[in-house]
């Protein structure tokens, strides 16, 4: 049991953070579009997303923006490392002794609390809001998936977008800018910037390299080797190091086993869904209808934020192709897109086959360079839409822009910065 002395000590100082936190100028997420029509459900909102995308920043602007009164706490601090199921109580009654009655409930890192779902169960039966954010996929889902089946709603964070980018530049976009010369230089330009450096904000406060190479030890540490009962440490660090570099390649589970020197390919498939569930990379497998031929095939790697893998690579300018690749797999989950990749026998691959219900909705290639790659890129997107039955075909690339027919298929040339901040 926590002292309620010390509970008082936290909360105060958590909440004079907070709010100093709500002052300061902030980019404005684009995930509180989202949260505006899930702040009237009775459901819990569940906040996840890798370490230090913005999660605890996300819960001032909810609370500045949509409550006068509520209750914070981060489960992070080390003065609650002994904090119980039994505490919860004792956190409502203080919180209501310092800070008045409230309806909302804004908690921190909620996972590293053994049986939280239990409690905010029993509080969304009284009437409470709940705001909960976790860096850990399993550990929220396993909880998730018992007392609150049904009564809750996940929204998924990833470091900042494009368009969050822009606004960070203070860049204010509008639709006519991608009309104008001088804009659209400029939103290119950002681009390039976008590019090197990714989205994790305090990084891009900074500017300083060994933030991002922070992150990345941290998420391992903490988020994967502090979870699990991991035997072979430095070969995980191996293992997740050697995916965010090669990011957008092939992959297959023994091949990763070959070049981490692991026995076991099981051990490697835990440890790529460990390194999935921190929201470390994000994994895109080989498009079929078949479950078993889906498996049999490779499956392509993304980091989850292009900043840090150029941070824990030893290149940028020669991957810049990859780049482009990872920032569109990134985006395309952000959207909450159902996402594989198509290869054909002989070796012409798609890069992104967007899946709705059964049906496949579009096919997607990204291409840096496409004066070098452009009759290859076309000719898989051709065969792909012949085989898959999909005609809404587009070419991602670095500037042009324009439609074709090639052999009666229309295909649409879009820069890639402009698919971003989706301007139509």
């Amino acid at each position: 049991m926590i002292e309620k002395e010390v509970l008082k000590e936290v909360l105060l100082r958590q909440r004079k953070l907070f709010e100093e936190r709500m002052k300061e100028k902030q980019v404005e997420r684009e995930r509180l579009d989202k949260i505006e029509q899930l702040k009237k459900l009775p459901h819990a909102v569940v906040i996840s997303g890798v370490r230090r995308a913005g999660k605890s920043y996300l819960l001032s602007q909810i609370a500045k923006k949509f409550y006068s009164s509520y209750y914070y706490i981060n489960f992070e601090d080390e003065r609650l490392a002994g904090f119980s199921l039994e505490d919860f109580e004792l956190l409502y009654q203080t919180s209501l002794e310092l800070f008045g009655e409230a309806k909302t409930f804004l908690l921190d890192e909620i996972q590293n609390v053994n049986k939280w779902e239990r409690w905010v169960r029993r509080m969304q039966d009284e009437g409470f809001k709940m705001y909960l954010t976790g860096s850990n996929a399993r550990l929220l889902s396993k909880e998730l998936g018992t007392l609150l089946t049904g009564r809750h709603i996940q929204v998924l964070l990833f470091p900042f977008s494009f368009t969050e980018f822009l606004r960070l530049k203070n860049f204010d976009l509008k639709k006519e800018d991608v009309y104008l010369t001088e804009r659209k230089a400029r939103i290119a330009k950002y681009f390039e910037e976008y590019l090197q450096k990714g989205g994790f904000p305090d990084y891009l406060k900074y500017e300083n390299v060994e933030i991002l190479q922070g992150y990345f030890n941290d998420i391992i540490q903490r988020d994967v080797l502090q979870r699990y009962p991991i035997k072979h440490p430095v070969q995980l660090k191996e293992l997740a190091r050697y995916t965010i570099t090669n990011s957008g390649k092939l992959a297959t589970y023994n091949k990763l086993r070959e070049v981490v020197e692991l026995n076991s390919t099981n051990t490697v498939i835990k440890y790529m869904d460990y390194l999935k569930t921190a929201y470390l990379i994000i994994t895109v497998p080989f498009f079929s209808y078949s479950l078993r031929q889906q498996i049999r095939n490779p499956f392509k790697i993304y980091s989850i934020d292009v900043g840090m893998k150029n941070a824990i690579s030893f290149s940028f300018s020669a991957d810049i192709g990859r780049a482009y690749e990872n920032i569109a797999a990134v985006d395309l989950f952000r959207r909450g897109y159902e996402v594989y990749y198509w290869k054909n026998e002989k070796g012409r691959e798609v890069d992104f086959v967007i899946k709705k219900g059964r049906h496949v909705e579009q096919l997607i290639q990204v291409s840096y360079d496409l004066k070098e790659n452009k009759e290859r890129e076309t000719a898989a997107l051709i065969d792909a839409s012949n085989k898959l039955r999909c005609n809404n075909l587009l070419i991602l690339t670095s500037s042009y822009e324009g439609e074709e027919k090639v052999l009666n298929k229309k295909i649409h040339y879009t820069p890639l910065w402009k698919w971003l901040v989706r301007v139509d």
